[in-house]
């Protein structure tokens, strides 16, 4: 594996360090994060930065950093995976937020290659200014790694289509102003056929919306309910019977994961700082030397990460298609985030249980909150059995089992 910047390349990645060297100031770099959440861009207030991100989306639209991926002409960057890629290490590595989401990732993308012109002219800009904040109705009780099984109903009725069903571990449905549905539509078809795929306003009459609290007493999944919720025939994207194709469209994005390893990586140096200079850090060292070596290991391991991810933006960058090393990437990433939390409640010892904010010795209460949400790290975008299954059967040519 080769991974170097060419001229152009090297150019841009100085270009993208200049802006956020101006933009984004040092203060919030260098700001105590969340681990584990979001890539370590959320946690704490910070005094001034809820205010400096009012106007952040406005500054990454002015670069057409807003959308990296999407067309010129649709109002995105038009960058190449390789820039993508330079775009996401770079941010990551001074904790930027990045403009993203189920908009920017999936309804954009789709409704650009099968959306009708009122479609994409209403939809498109909506998605790029930050307007519209958009979910994705995908996943049922019934239908998770199957989702082909999905059970809810969309019965043609006039000028309008009636949805009956329910969906699960629906992130950020609770603020989402737009939903990107697939539901059935004709159920005699073989089950990868007769599913249609619909934009739907989630401000629709008979859609509930009801919180799934987890183990930190918040919630980002939800479970989403349609009762004769009727909505228009124009929500329609593409042809009906279709959506099961629709659903696995995308534009030649950068999923290295690049953001995540970065991510870890600054978990790894976040612990080691905090057994240098902490009275607690310390002490817990000198009463457990082999936790230089677990520390020593999780910044390995971290590295590996990286390049795992190398070499995916490496075959992306070639026009290859990354098929097992993407599931070896997603199973690597989410078992670190638990050996990597493991370490930090090691570390931490009985300040581990302090979970305020106002825990200075806890580093505001980070370890206990790390190591419970690390335990959805092998659960959420594919179980760690279902990448397994994928390695062993498209990497390994090993049998269904």
């Amino acid at each position: 594996m080769e991974f170097r910047d060419s001229e152009s390349e090297a150019a841009f990645r100085g270009r993208v360090r200049a802006f956020l060297d101006a933009e984004f100031p040092t203060e919030f770099s260098t700001r105590l994060v969340e681990w584990g959440l979001f890539n370590g861009v959320g946690g704490p207030p910070v005094p001034g930065f809820m205010e400096f991100l009012k106007g952040w989306t406005a500054k990454l639209n002015a670069q057409g950093w807003g959308a990296p991926a999407w067309p010129k002409e649709h109002g995105g960057g038009g960058l190449s995976v390789k820039e993508q890629f330079i775009l996401s290490e770079e941010f990551a590595w001074r904790r930027a937020p990045r403009s993203g989401g189920i908009g920017h990732g999936w309804a954009g993308p789709t409704i650009m290659v099968y959306g009708t012109e009122e479609q994409r002219s209403k939809l498109l800009p909506r998605i790029i200014s930050g307007e519209d904040v958009w979910c994705q109705l995908f996943s049922e009780p019934g239908a998770g790694s199957d989702l082909a099984s999905l059970q809810t109903r969309a019965i043609r009725d006039g000028d309008d289509y009636v949805v009956n069903g329910q969906k699960i571990w629906t992130s950020g449905a609770h603020r989402a102003d737009m939903g990107i549905l697939i539901a059935r539509t004709n159920p005699d078809a073989p089950k990868h056929r007769g599913i249609s795929y619909f934009l739907v306003d989630m401000k629709t009459p008979g859609i509930t919306v009801r919180p799934l609290v987890n183990m930190l007493n918040s919630h980002e999944f939800n479970e989403v309910y349609f009762e004769d919720v009727r909505i228009p025939a124009s929500t329609l994207l593409g042809e009906e019977n279709r959506g099961w194709y629709l659903a696995t469209t995308t534009l030649d994005f950068e999923r290295s994961g690049i953001a995540t390893s970065v991510a870890h990586q600054l978990i790894a140096q976040d612990l080691v700082a905090f057994a240098r200079e902490s009275a607690h850090g310390r002490a817990a060292m000198a009463t457990r030397p082999s936790l230089k070596h677990e520390l020593a290991d999780r910044a390995i391991e971290a590295r590996v990460e990286s390049l795992i991810c190398y070499r995916i933006i490496s075959m992306q960058d070639r026009g290859e298609i990354p098929n097992r090393e993407a599931s070896i990437a997603k199973l690597y990433s989410s078992e670190l985030d638990v050996r990597l939390a493991t370490t930090a409640m090691h570390l931490a010892g009985s300040h581990a249980l302090l979970m305020a904010r106002d825990h200075a010795e806890s580093m505001g209460g980070r370890f206990g909150r790390f190591y419970l949400h690390s335990t959805t790290s092998p659960i959420g975008g594919g179980t760690s059995e279902v990448q397994r299954n994928i390695i062993a059967m498209r990497g390994l040519g090993m049998p269904r089992g």
